[in-house]
């Protein structure tokens, strides 16, 4: 037995389908398509298509959920942060000054990642408590904004 004596199982492959090759075939014509309409034309439906019934276009509203209140941080990490001057103060325009966030709009969040060896004192952002404990632990400073509500610590409101 050599390999151009190999044969699929009897009833196993079926030709497919050649359309529009004239009516002889059995698949002429309309090519098995119907008469007219946009599924009988060459591209056919969108993938998804639904019709437009006010029912459909309810129930497609309700996928998915956006959260207008998240906040999305722009993230900077000490070993980026290793990189500036020290004795300036560390705010959203010292960052973006440097180059280090795109937007002083949007706030910024400073995380733990890296090693810090110069002191710093940052101011007005927001921290994780690994960054906090490694800018203290380097002899920086954190500043961070008194939430309304909240007191400074002093015992004063």
């Amino acid at each position: 037995m050599r390999l151009h004596d190999l044969k699929p199982a009897a009833g196993s492959h079926r030709d497919r389908k050649r359309l529009g090759r004239g009516n002889a075939t059995g698949q002429g014509t309309t090519a098995g398509k119907g008469t007219k309409g946009e599924k009988a034309r060459s591209g056919g439906l969108k993938a998804g298509f639904r019709g437009m019934s006010s029912r459909n276009a309810r129930i497609a509203k309700r996928r998915g959920f956006t959260n207008a209140k998240k906040v999305v941080f722009q993230v900077v990490n000490l070993s980026e942060l290793d990189t500036l001057e020290p004795g300036q103060p560390v705010t959203a325009e010292s960052l973006h000054a440097a180059g280090l966030v795109s937007s002083t709009r949007r706030p910024v969040k400073i995380l733990g990642k890296g090693e810090l060896t110069k002191a710093f004192d940052v101011q007005d952002l927001a921290m994780s408590a690994s960054a906090r404990q490694k800018v203290e632990a380097a002899g920086g400073s954190v500043t961070t904004p008194v939430a309304e509500g909240e007191t400074d610590g002093s015992g004063s409101a």
